[in-house]
């Protein structure tokens, strides 16, 4: 047990039988009446968000979920494999659990996997992977000061922004929450 103050992103909570996982949340204190907190949560399973608001100081069930530290094996055709790096096994995730975020994993990379009773509930991933760019146009001279992007393809497939003066071949940073552009690797 739990109260809205120990909301944290990433918490499970058990609403009536139900794994939510939270997203987002803000506690609000308005000029009159209590204070409350407003909750954005992800159902674990379906991937339904949706938001729901509390009393502060309300009292909330959170589930125990096994968080492992794993590395990305690779995508047997359908679903990712990951193995525990202390007991060897594995297991498989479907590419819904993981989302977006597979399109910043390459195969070796260390990663989080939470498990709710035997089930993936979601992959966590570091903040910030580096991965070569495979492919992205070239840029005009002078573009370098315009501050202006352009798309780029990386090595896991995934398209991100870069700046105009990068060019195939190179190595970034990207941020695996939003995709953003983080800076060139020298190396």
């Amino acid at each position: 047990m739990a109260t809205t103050n120990d909301l944290k992103n990433g918490l499970v909570l058990n609403l009536d039988g139900q794994l939510w996982n939270v997203v987002n949340f803000q506690h609000v204190k308005p000029g009159k009446g209590g204070a409350f907190v407003r909750t954005t949560l992800k159902h674990v399973l379906t991937g339904k968000v949706v938001d729901k608001t509390f009393n502060a100081g309300t009292k909330v069930d959170t589930a125990t979920v096994d968080r492992r530290n794993m590395t990305y094996l690779y995508n047997d055709g359908s679903d990712f494999v990951f193995m525990d790096g202390d007991t060897f096994d594995q297991i498989t995730v479907p590419p819904e659990t993981i989302g977006e975020q597979a399109g910043f994993m390459l195969e070796n990379t260390e990663v989080q996997v939470a498990v709710h009773e035997g089930v993936p509930l979601y992959v966590e991933l570091p903040t910030s992977v580096e991965l070569v760019v495979q492919h992205t146009d070239p840029g005009l001279q002078g573009d370098r000061s315009t501050g202006g992007t352009k798309p780029a393809t990386l090595e896991t497939g995934a398209e991100i922004q870069v700046p105009l003066f990068l060019s195939t071949g190179e190595k970034v940073k990207v941020d695996t929450r939003d995709g953003r552009y983080l800076g060139r690797v020298s190396g």
